[in-house]
């Protein structure tokens, strides 16, 4: 069943990454790769679960922190640009 569930999440994030790259905006493209990233967490959290190793639970959560601050800094990034492109 768990199997099942980690494929699941190896489908999502590949639908994640066609939208990251097809995406018509950059907002959007933003968006799927926080999808991208919190799949990611998912993933490494339902393989800790599997292979029982209880290391991988803090990988996940170090990898979700730097996903959040990294989103945040893309964002801030292109809403300063589009604030300094204004006349």
């Amino acid at each position: 069943m768990y199997t099942a569930a980690a494929l699941a999440i190896l489908v999502t994030m590949g639908l994640a990454l066609v939208r990251a790259l097809l995406g018509p905006g950059v907002y959007d493209r933003v968006l799927a790769v926080n999808m991208l990233g919190t799949k990611t967490t998912l993933l490494l959290a339902v393989v800790a679960f599997l292979y029982g190793w209880p290391d991988f639970l803090d990988l996940a959560l170090a990898y979700a922190l730097i996903n959040f601050v990294g989103v945040l800094a893309v964002l801030e990034f292109f809403q300063n640009r589009a604030r300094a492109d204004e006349p």
